[in-house]
């Protein structure tokens, strides 16, 4: 270990920030991105304050936990609302909507045409043709009842 870090030098951090931010790119994930920060904070660092490579290993690894951290704090910031929030979730996004019953409901089973789409419908037993309105969905089965 200090053969390496005296062969390549103050150049050594840069090299393990500019490694660790490719691994980013082509793995998945976002936490080798902070440990590059990390080794290009003690790049800097090491630029002014010269010092031992443990003492070089020890920051570095001080670092990395504190920019994992903010890291991860800084994308799981409580409180933050979505601007739509029933994104991956479609079925929600029709609750309280009318649709048409496409297939007649009978013994509390059915189809109701959402769009181009027919969606399986639960509830109380209905005319094709007939108005419902979406009151809950279970999985990709909507809740209706009549409008």
């Amino acid at each position: 270990m200090e053969q390496f870090f005296s062969e390549w030098g103050e150049w050594t951090w840069w090299i393990i920030a500019v490694t660790l931010a490719a691994l980013e790119l082509m793995v998945p994930g976002v936490l080798l991105i902070w440990l590059a920060g990390a080794a290009a904070a003690v790049g800097l660092i090491t630029l002014a304050i010269p010092m031992a490579w443990q003492w070089e290993v020890t920051l570095f690894a001080l670092l990395s936990l504190v920019s994992a951290y903010a890291g991860y704090r800084w994308s799981n910031r409580p409180g933050e609302v979505s601007d739509n929030p029933t994104l991956n979730r479609r079925g929600q996004s029709y609750v309280g909507k009318v649709f048409v019953v496409a297939e007649a409901i009978e013994n509390g089973r059915g189809k109701v045409r959402v769009g181009d789409t027919l969606w399986q419908a639960a509830g109380p037993d209905a005319e094709a043709g007939a108005s419902v309105r979406v009151t809950g969905v279970e999985g990709t089965v909507l809740t209706v009842e009549p409008q």
